[in-house]
């Protein structure tokens, strides 16, 4: 090889490894705005997320594990905002999970073991409840759950244990949406009972509410077909359940839809406690009546609470009258 081939082979090699040299800078540069672009992505929401803490105190913890995660967790770097996405989703829904577990549980003490039929407030507030029996059904609770979401209204559900046992999915599906859960004993029976029958009646159903639900434990009573005097009603009062009755009653469990919304409409009263169901039978009248229900009532200037929150709006009234 002459010396001036092998300048000019030299002279290649400098220039491609000069290219080299550039292509490798660009690609650090490319990779170092990714990652200041993901730094400040996860910035951004950790405030957003602070804003949300601030004003949601009880996903407090939630959002401060959030926070840690999204600052400082390498996976999240490496995955983008997919991951945060995530993150941020399990936290919320981990949160709507704790205010239901609390909105189950309060249950004032001026209220525990007693029976309530309406709670009307002294300031005329038009708070009603609406109450369904009998669930979970699939098909039918599945829709109402839906009808209420839509609406953004919150309510009741008296569930039987043996249907807990068979759909625990729909009865997580309830409380996860904010509903309050409330017994209605394992089989829906009318005869007598001792307090040893009632016991495995009412007892049984807690347990399974509580597996079904991750936790949640319900204070609330309804006696299947209203009968107080079975024995059963008196055991939940004994354990400081509330037994909840109702003050308007929809018939829908064989009135067609319009004489459903006529029911629950001409007896509606500030307080009022409405009896509907969501399982044992045909509910596809309840489906159809209860958009209207629900539209007619708020143009009539009705809030829509769940009975916990009701019993809670009473008894806030009462301490205030007393000057507690």
């Amino acid at each position: 090889m002459s010396i001036a081939i092998y300048v000019t082979f030299l002279r290649r090699e400098e220039a491609d490894l000069s290219k080299q040299q550039v292509a490798t800078r660009k690609r650090s540069k490319r990779k170092k705005n990714v990652i200041s672009a993901r730094i400040k992505l996860a910035f951004v929401l950790g405030v957003l997320i602070t804003v949300l803490g601030a004003i949601l105190p009880v996903g407090f913890a939630a959002h401060q594990q959030l926070m840690s995660q999204t600052l400082v967790s390498p996976i999240l770097l490496g995955t983008g905002l997919e991951q945060l996405n995530t993150v941020a989703s399990q936290a919320l829904h981990q949160q709507s999970v704790e205010i239901s577990k609390a909105l189950n549980g309060l249950i004032p003490q001026q209220f525990q073991g007693k029976t309530v039929s309406q709670v009307p407030l002294n300031t005329g507030r038009k708070v009603i409840a609406l109450t369904f029996d009998d669930g979970p059904w699939p098909e039918f609770t599945n829709e109402i759950l839906y009808i209420l979401k839509h609406h953004h209204v919150k309510a009741t559900f008296f569930v039987i244990g043996r249907n807990v046992r068979n759909f625990p999915e729909r009865t997580k599906q309830m409380y996860l949406h904010g509903h309050a859960l409330g017994n209605h004993t394992w089989s829906h029976p009318y005869h007598q009972h001792s307090e040893g029958q009632a016991a495995g009646q009412i007892d049984n159903t807690t347990q399974w509410i509580e597996q079904a639900t991750g936790g949640v434990k319900s204070r609330l009573f309804r006696p299947p077909g209203g009968f107080l005097n079975n024995g059963l009603a008196a055991y939940a009062a004994k354990q400081g359940q509330t037994v909840v009755m109702w003050s308007v009653d929809s018939k829908d469990y064989y009135a067609p839809a319009p004489r459903i919304i006529e029911n629950v409409l001409s007896q509606a009263k500030p307080g009022a406690i409405v009896l509907l169901h969501d399982g044992g039978g045909d509910r596809r009248p309840t489906i159809v009546a209860l958009p209207t229900i629900i539209t007619k009532l708020r143009e009539q200037g009705y809030e829509f609470v769940t009975v916990p929150e009701l019993l809670d709006l009473k008894a806030q009234e009462t301490q205030t009258a007393s000057g507690g």
